[in-house]
């Protein structure tokens, strides 16, 4: 009995930490629309930089816009790359709408390179950050079924990645994401040996919804995202930490 109520005690701790967690990556709206309600359309943003830049006597060479794989939205099992379709829900309306507002700059003949991030994992903050509390803590878990893939990039990667789309002629959509996508379950043990701590623990995906709302968890926590960079590997990009597995080492071991 004892160690039942130890159990549960641990999973509430886990569940509210693993929501304040959630709470941190900002979520732009607590509540779903109702089903029926049409899509929303996000307009390109007012203060895009990109008309600027193309009314400029001497613009600039190059623009780097940085967009995120939230473009693609929940793609279950499907590997998403650079050509596949953009998916439904906030956030991939608002990468579509901020992909867009570079148009002016393509069109003044400006190099355009989208980089479409990953999460982005690095030692002193990110979004590793709250969850390394959590699990130093042994209260680490993963969300939902944990069956969800997730497409990280290590910070040392992702400023490679955008100092060669400055320098050699990278244009059009790219995914900085790591070669080797993994599902949270596989974050979540990795993670937990990279610190030295199980993680038994569990988030429902019910609680999650009903902590941050359906729409944010379901687009931020448990959407599946399985994207592979397949522009960098055409290119031969090497990647210093291709895979998630290396990343999290580097970044836990600055920490």
């Amino acid at each position: 009995m004892q160690q039942i109520i130890v159990k549960t005690v641990a999973t509430v701790i886990c569940f509210a930490a693993a929501a304040r967690f959630a709470s941190e990556l900002k979520p732009i709206s607590r509540t779903a629309p109702p089903p029926s309600a049409p899509p929303v359309a996000v307009r390109p943003p007012a203060a895009a930089p990109a008309p600027t830049l193309a009314a400029l006597t001497t613009p600039p060479t190059v623009l780097v816009s940085g967009s995120a794989i939230g473009y693609y939205g929940d793609g279950g099992e499907v590997e998403l790359a650079e050509a596949s379709a953009s998916g439904a829900g906030f956030l991939p309306e608002v990468c579509r709408a901020w992909e867009a507002s570079t148009a002016p700059a393509r069109e003044a003949g400006i190099r355009t390179a989208l980089i479409r991030t990953g999460i982005v994992l690095g030692p002193g903050g990110g979004a590793l950050a709250p969850q390394l509390r959590l699990f130093r803590l042994g209260l680490g878990g993963r969300l939902g079924s944990g069956r969800q893939w997730m497409s990280v990039i290590s910070l040392a990667d992702e400023v490679r990645v955008i100092l060669r789309a400055i320098d050699d002629g990278f244009s059009g959509p790219i995914n900085a994401t790591s070669p080797t996508p993994l599902r949270n379950r596989e974050f979540t043990a990795t993670l937990a040996r990279a610190v030295g701590r199980p993680a038994p623990l569990a988030v429902p995906a019910a609680a999650l919804r009903l902590a941050l709302g359906a729409g944010p968890a379901n687009e931020m926590l448990l959407a599946s995202q399985r994207v592979l960079p397949r522009r960098l590997l055409e290119l031969g990009f090497e990647f210093e930490h291709p895979d998630a597995g290396a990343a999290i080492a580097w970044a836990v071991g600055g920490s």
